[in-house]
């Protein structure tokens, strides 16, 4: 999976299409990911007797193949490609070619 943790990401299909967001949870065995602030989801929480009910809104997993990694200094969105560098493999974005590692 090419995006992670901490990445910015734009969503591109949906309803939250256009927003962008900080990726929080990764997880490549579902392929999803769970982005800052995109498909909020209504949870109602039964009463316990250390807290009263309460309804939360949370983020909702996106499956990833419906997020694309967001430059934020360039404003451009863009696929990610791999590259040896100095005996190291780092992500590049293949529009511009700038290393994201």
């Amino acid at each position: 999976m090419r995006i992670k943790k901490d990445d910015t990401v734009i969503v591109i299909t949906g309803k939250d299409k256009g927003k962008t967001g900080k990726v929080i949870k990764a997880m490549p065995k579902e392929g999803r990911v769970i982005v800052e602030g995109i498909n909020m989801q209504t949870k109602h929480q039964k009463q316990t007797p250390k807290e009263p009910a309460e309804i939360k809104h949370q983020e909702g997993p996106l499956d990833i193949s419906n997020v694309m990694y967001y430059d934020t200094k360039t404003k451009t969105a863009s696929k990610i490609g791999y590259k040896i560098e100095n005996g190291k493999k780092v992500r590049v974005m293949k529009k511009t070619g700038t290393v994201i590692d």
